[in-house]
This record gives structure tokens, C-alpha cells and sequence, in this order.
């Protein structure tokens, strides 16, 4: 065990964010947190991260824990002249071997010399990235890590840790609401609603009545044609998210959150979209 939470509620005002909450990452975990917006995933990370005490239950965590965490927003200033390299290692003790080691290792290496407000936005998460791996964790904590990139940018991140998660020995906790990377890349999905509605292995989760009580039949459906291997070796294109069911995506959009308003632009500028509408 690396972490864990024991009947973990938060209350704030009248309002419960966090319901009970037990849930338990151990080592070489792949865990995922989904749910609606509102559910508390971000809450629960700051109880877990000890950023925010809850009102009831209690963290426990390993002696050996140590833990790098990737924020859900990170805004680099325009005006502020640094390159990634430098910003790799700022307050930090890193030496230059180590940081051109790991950034060769991951093929991130082009990046160092360019300035972090010139990367695209998924450039500069695999920069954060590689960031947090120089510290050498055994737990790597993602808050909604692709939530401003674009759905290549998306693909590529995925690919990217999915890498990471098959080279280091280490856990990961990601809160995602991306469903469709979710179910090729994880080996445990916890579905949160305030409280936990289910968890399990992703295709498991999808059978689950709170879940297709959440995102509807169709996408419950859709999801679990979807057949995961944990070697991460998929029939296809690893990523083939897409194919599954095309009138079922195109009936459940309004499952996905509304920073998907531009998806099928997304899609077509990335040359995706007629695989949805081909025979």
C-alpha cells in the first residue's frame, strides 16, 4: 500500500463534496478517478495530497511514500523568459546529466532549448512530466492532465504515460474525464459521484448500474465493446477509441463535458473524423 483513504467525507457549508470515500492505491497501480464535475475528484486529491483536511475519516500513508503531483492548470507567463530546461530545474537540485538522461529517455530532448511559453500544450505536459519523474516517485498524481489540449494532443499524452507507467516503477492516480483514454490505458477506473458509485477493472465498471446511471446506455455500451489489455497491446491502432460506435458517440455527446464543444472540429482538423461515417 502507498496510500490509502478510511471513510473520508468533506462537508463544506451544507453541501457534501465527499461522501465515505475508501480507496486504496498500492504499488504499480494504474488508478483513474471519472466522474461528473462537481463529483469532489479534485477534493479527494487534496485530501489524499494533504492540501485539504477532511472533515471525517483519515489518510494513511506508507513510510516509503513519495509522491510527484502534475496540477490541473498550469499557465506559463508569455513575458517570462525561460527555457524548458531551465524550467526543469528551478528550485531543484537536479544536475544536467540527469535531466538530459530522462529527456532522451522520453525523446523530449528537442524541447530543452525552447522557451516553455512557445510549446504547444502538450509539449509542455510532457515537460511537467519529465519533471516530476527526475524526482524519482514511486506515486505520480495527475489532476485532469489534458483537459486544455486538443483530441491529437490528448492521444499523444496518453501514449506518452502509458509509456511512463510501462518504464518506471511507480503508481499513478489520475483524475480523467477523458472515457474513452480512460478505458485504454488504466487497470482500475473509480467512478466518483460524491461518493464512490463503483470501481473496477474498465470494462467491469461499465456493466455497473450507477455507471450507466451516469452516462446512459448507449455510452455504457459503446465503452465496453472496447476490449483492454494490460500489456497494452490492442487489436488495431491502440487508440481506436473512436470506432466503436459511431451512432452511439453521436448519440451521447452530451455525456462528454462541455469542453468538448469542439471536438468533431478537433477531429476533422486532426484528419479523424471520417472514420466516424465510413461503412
Amino acid at each position: 500500500m502507498l496510500i490509502k483513504s478510511e471513510n473520508v467525507s468533506v462537508v463544506i457549508g451544507k453541501k457534501e463534496i465527499l461522501k465515505n470515500i475508501n480507496l486504496e492505491v498500492n504499488f504499480n497501480d494504474f488508478v483513474t478517478i471519472i466522474g461528473p464535475n462537481g463529483a469532489g475528484k479534485s477534493m479527494l486529491l487534496k485530501c489524499l495530497l494533504g492540501f485539504f483536511k477532511p472533515d471525517n475519516g483519515q489518510i494513511i500513508k506508507s513510510p516509503d511514500l513519495k509522491v510527484s503531483y502534475v496540477p490541473q492548470d498550469f499557465i506559463s507567463d508569455k513575458f517570462m523568459p525561460i527555457t524548458a530546461y531551465d524550467f526543469i530545474k528551478l528550485n531543484k537540485e537536479f544536475n544536467k546529466k540527469e535531466i538530459h538522461d530522462i529527456s532522451e529517455e522520453f525523446k523530449v530532448n528537442h524541447l530543452l532549448d525552447r522557451q516553455i511559453s512557445n510549446l504547444s500544450g502538450g509539449e509542455l505536459q510532457k515537460i511537467l512530466l519529465v519533471r516530476s519523474l527526475i524526482e524519482k516517485p514511486n506515486l505520480l498524481v495527475l489532476d485532469e492532465p489534458t483537459q486544455n489540449l486538443d483530441v491529437s494532443a490528448q492521444m499523444g499524452f496518453y501514449r506518452f504515460l502509458t509509456q511512463i507507467f510501462n518504464q518506471k516503477d511507480l503508481s499513478i492516480l489520475m483524475v480523467s474525464h477523458d472515457l474513452h483514454m480512460v478505458m485504454s490505458s488504466t487497470k482500475k477506473v473509480i467512478c466518483l459521484s460524491n461518493h464512490i458509485c463503483c470501481s473496477g477493472e474498465p470494462l467491469a465498471i461499465t456493466k455497473h448500474p450507477e455507471f450507466i446511471s451516469l452516462f446512459g446506455h448507449d455510452f455504457a455500451n459503446m465503452m465496453s465493446v472496447y476490449k483492454h489489455d494490460y500489456s497494452h497491446q490492442h487489436e488495431g491502432d491502440s487508440f481506436d477509441w473512436f470506432l466503436y460506435s459511431k451512432r452511439a458517440l453521436c448519440r451521447n455527446l452530451r455525456f462528454i463535458n462541455r469542453r468538448r464543444s469542439g471536438l468533431f472540429r478537433n477531429m476533422e482538423k486532426n484528419g479523424l473524423l471520417w472514420r466516424f461515417f465510413v461503412t
